[in-house]
């Protein structure tokens, strides 16, 4: 490993750590040289089958997509950090777990919006709003409707 500090290649692994369940590893490490202290982190890089896109396309899945259509989702909601860290690692497990060959995209919104409709209302409608892509109002009200969501309407 190269020092961030001197650029010399001579470093020593001072401590490791298991994180993450044994799925990580955390090392301290030691420039030979400057004596410049670091961390480093390894992870397994597991494999995540193509998406296909509604339209045909082949695309990779990219987890911050998924974080950033969480995020804005999950505003002014109780849904910690945590728990949206928690909805991307358990969507990442179970894509990689997918029997065929290539994802359709369609899954992964499914299956976000499902567990987003375990953990807060708000955060449901919000996501399946864009997800579901609407035309008009009333659909949207059918659609929330028929997914068994209260909905209230102002006159």
């Amino acid at each position: 490993m190269i020092c961030p500090q001197c650029s010399d290649s001579e470093t020593k692994v001072i401590d490791s750590r298991l994180q993450l369940e044994g799925q990580s590893v955390r090392r301290r490490r030691k420039c030979e040289k400057c004596e410049f202290r670091f961390t480093t982190h390894e992870k397994i890089v597991h494999q995540i089958p193509p998406l296909v896109k509604a339209d045909g396309r082949r695309e990779t899945f990219n987890k911050e997509k998924v974080l950033k259509g969480l995020k804005k989702a999950c505003q002014k909601t109780d849904i910690s950090s945590s728990q949206i860290d928690d909805v991307v690692e358990s969507l990442e497990g179970m894509l990689r777990d997918y029997p065929a060959k290539e994802v359709p995209s369609k899954l992964i919104g499914e299956y976000v919006t499902e567990k987003l409709r375990q953990l807060d209302p708000v955060a449901y409608v919000r996501f399946a709003s864009f997800y579901w892509n609407f035309n008009d109002i009333e659909g949207f009200v059918t659609s929330l409707k028929n997914n068994e969501i209260e909905v209230s309407t102002r006159t």
